[in-house]
């Protein structure tokens, strides 16, 4: 039977002034889908440099948090900043130079079938400079030597096991040497050593290019070995930020609840 609990109110995440926060600022935001509130009023402060995990229940929103700080998805309401700039303001050119700054790790990777591996992470190369096709070549085969996928230039994805279009996804995520990366459960579907390779390949790419790692999880082995600070998002807001020493001791009823893996309690069975 459900409890009632005395939940803490979610965290002050909003800034004075978000044109001047070095970083990323979303504030109030809010999308339904249909009759579905999927983010109600949320808030979240991204620090430059840090890797923010952002965890809770599947269907949460977290994927959908991801998509609005690129601007694939437009909130019904609230607004989000990108190092000073309002993301929603930006017109095309601005906001093209805006999503040049971030690489975006898919859940399923999403590579083009019908493409080489080289091709796949050279797309982006090939529409946004003038470079040639042997310099474009070149850099998909050191960002592929990035992650450990040597050599994989000509295979098609068809050829490649299920951690190594992660890996291909990830050298694409980095061939245009992003400021940030979006990475949307990076482990789902991954064996445990896997998915353990994968965490060490987000750790070293932070400490390589000093990106800002923006991670969505539900997998708590990873997100406590890659996490600066997480972030619970549950019934369309943030309802707890904190550092991985700070969740491991909390004794926030969700939080519990979720890393622990409990079916009773606050955020329910379904």
């Amino acid at each position: 039977m459900q409890q009632d609990w005395d939940i803490p109110p979610p965290p002050d995440q909003r800034v004075a002034s978000p044109a001047a926060f070095n970083g990323i600022v979303v504030e109030g935001v809010t999308r339904s889908f249909g009759p579905k509130k999927v983010l109600d009023n949320c808030d979240l402060l991204i620090h430059k440099g840090e890797t923010i995990v952002i965890i809770g229940r599947s269907g949460e929103g977290k994927s959908v948090l991801l998509k609005h700080i690129v601007r694939l998805l437009e909130p019904d309401a609230g607004r989000i900043w990108v190092e000073g700039s309002e993301v929603g303001t930006l017109e095309l050119d601005p906001l093209m130079a805006m999503r040049r700054k971030f690489g975006f790790l898919f859940q399923g990777a999403a590579l083009f079938d019908s493409m080489t591996i080289a091709k796949n992470i050279g797309l982006a190369l090939e529409e946004h400079t003038d470079w040639t096709a042997a310099k474009i070549r070149a850099r998909a085969s050191e960002c592929l030597a990035q992650v450990g996928l040597v050599g994989a230039e000509d295979k098609l994805p068809s050829e490649l096991s299920g951690g190594m279009k992660k890996r291909a996804g990830l050298a694409r995520a980095i061939v245009m040497e992003p400021q940030y990366i979006l990475y949307d459960e990076p482990t789902t579907g991954l064996d445990p050593i896997t998915s353990d390779a994968i965490n060490d390949l987000i750790i070293q790419l932070q400490k390589d290019l000093g990106v800002t790692s923006i991670v969505v999880t539900h997998d708590m082995p990873s997100a406590f070995k890659i996490g600066d600070r997480m972030a619970m998002l549950s019934r369309g807001r943030i309802v707890f930020t904190g550092t991985v020493d700070e969740v491991r001791t909390t004794s926030h009823p969700m939080v519990r609840q979720f890393i622990e893996g409990r079916s009773q309690g606050p955020l329910g069975a379904f």
